[in-house]
């Protein structure tokens, strides 16, 4: 006689966004009685994370409300939610003057919270507030140990974890090693409150957590002259003043090249200008059609495209809310703000005064400036992945895991399962999240990480159902979008 089958055991490392949505769709996709869901998360909610776990009042969402639904056939879910609730209460400001609400990140930070939270009631699913410290292969199954000091054998390990925290420039970093107000990784909370009314800010950076930071200056109350500095001088968009329908299609005839995208992008942007429309369409088309463009393209030509045109596409495709936008624009009016093109030369420090000799990207010419504060928005560290934390070293070093090819995250197949060293893949380990867009192209925007997240959540239910089919049924977050879906909210009503 047998006993009773064990219990498949699910660990998810990371309890972000990514996290919640891949545990509260694999509750409600596999039977109660089928998987142990286990989620590692040392915050005390889950579905927070980095990005909505702030209280900062002027970090928004940057989508429009009503796109920021988690249920694709309900797009209403998050209006609906915010209602019931009586949000954004106290925050006049979230209505934009375009009629959409870009409500504070806190608040969808509850939404995602209270999303899941049925689930953990019922036990289907478990948080542990613990942060995993290391992971190996223990014959057939995962060995996860924590900081707590506790053991978990699981059958399958969802990675999806946070973006790694951002990496200065060598130069600076080594200058301003122990500065008081040198902010290295300003997503740290209240890493810029050793920022003086009056100082002189350098920013380095120009993108989503540049913009985060002057908008918090200018709340903050901050007079003094901010300087934002990238290599090119780009800064985030803001958003169409009036509704735009996506513009072009880039998929009926795919390219082979970084050269032909780039040619068919201009054209469309000319052709929407003809019919009085601006470029916003013709990138939300890129957005909605990202995985088949770049499945499309080879190998070297996604490097291509990432190394000469990721600049552009990230400060078209990932715009401000408008709050944000109006307060940077009201800045560089005034003159308190300049957004500069340029690299760091030189920097040095005298006393707390910090010196930066800077060269001007178009003309040459070579400038010093001086600062008070100097804070980093370089963004996430995205090649520095395999060791931004212990538990990712081990299963890099073990052949587990390694860089994807084109060096934006964890490379997995089209089935999301990570690929070790010897090119294989392992069933049991996903890649959940902006790290695996190496291989699903558009994969950083709330909607498109839901879309995956809900992909992974089907597709180790079907392993379950089916062992013997795993990996067999390749499908990419182009066409989930395509096709209904099985969500949660049946379970976890309002």
């Amino acid at each position: 006689m047998t006993g009773p089958a064990r219990r498949t055991v699910i660990a998810i490392v990371g309890g972000g966004f990514t996290g919640a949505a891949v545990a509260a769709n694999l509750a409600r996709n596999v039977a109660s009685d089928g998987a142990t869901i286990i989620v590692f998360e040392p915050r005390a909610r889950l579905g927070a994370g980095l990005a909505y776990d702030t209280d900062n009042p002027a970090h928004r969402i940057n989508v429009p409300a009503a796109r920021m639904s988690l249920i694709p056939d309900d797009p209403d879910d998050f209006l609906n939610w915010m209602a019931a609730k009586g949000e954004p209460r106290g925050d006049p400001e979230a209505l934009a003057v375009d009629g959409n609400l870009y409500p504070r990140r806190a608040v969808f930070g509850r939404y995602v919270c209270e999303f899941v939270a049925p689930f953990l009631k019922s036990g289907k699913v478990e948080h542990r507030r613990e942060r995993v410290a290391h992971i190996d292969r223990h014959g057939d199954r995962w060995r996860l140990s924590s900081s707590a000091g506790t053991e978990l054998l699981a059958d399958i390990v969802v990675i999806a974890t946070t973006h790694p925290a951002p990496c200065a420039p060598r130069r600076l970093d080594q200058a301003l090693d122990g500065h008081p107000r040198y902010v290295a990784d300003s997503t740290v909370a209240g890493s810029l409150a050793c920022i003086r009314a009056d100082d002189h800010v350098l920013v380095v950076g120009n993108g989503l957590t540049a913009a985060d930071v002057i908008a918090s200056l200018g709340l903050a109350d901050h007079r003094g002259p901010v300087v934002a500095l990238s290599r090119r001088g780009l800064r985030s968009r803001g958003h169409a003043g009036v509704p735009q329908e996506p513009f072009g299609d880039f998929t009926s005839d795919p390219v082979r090249t970084a050269l032909e995208l780039l040619k068919r992008v201009r054209r469309a942007v000319q052709d929407a200008a003809d019919i009085g429309t601006s470029w916003h369409g013709v990138f939300d088309a890129l957005r909605s059609q990202g995985g088949q463009i770049w499945r499309a393209l080879p190998v070297a030509e996604r490097r291509r495209l990432v190394r000469h045109l990721r600049p552009f596409w990230d400060v078209h495709r990932f715009r401000v809310a408008p709050q944000i936008d109006g307060t940077i624009l009201h800045g560089l009016e005034q003159g308190r703000l300049r957004i500069l093109g340029a690299s760091v030369e030189e920097v040095w420090r005298r006393g707390h005064v910090i010196a930066v000799d800077i060269r001007h990207r178009h003309t040459g010419h070579r400038e010093r400036l001086l600062f008070d504060a100097c804070v980093v928005t370089t963004g996430p560290a995205h090649t520095g992945i395999l060791s931004s934390q212990a538990w990712l070293a081990d299963l890099a070093s073990q052949g587990w895991l390694r860089l994807d090819d084109v060096g934006l995250g964890l490379a997995c197949d089209e089935a999301s399962r990570a690929i070790g060293v010897n090119g294989t893949a392992e069933p049991s380990l996903i890649v959940a999240g902006p790290l695996a867009r190496g291989t699903f192209g558009e994969l950083m925007g709330l909607p498109q990480v839901n879309d995956q997240a809900i992909f992974v959540a089907e597709e180790i239910a079907g392993m379950l159902l089916k062992p013997e089919r795993s990996g067999r049924r390749v499908a990419s977050v182009a066409k989930i979008q395509q096709r209904p879906v099985t969500t949660v909210r049946g379970a976890a009503s309002r």
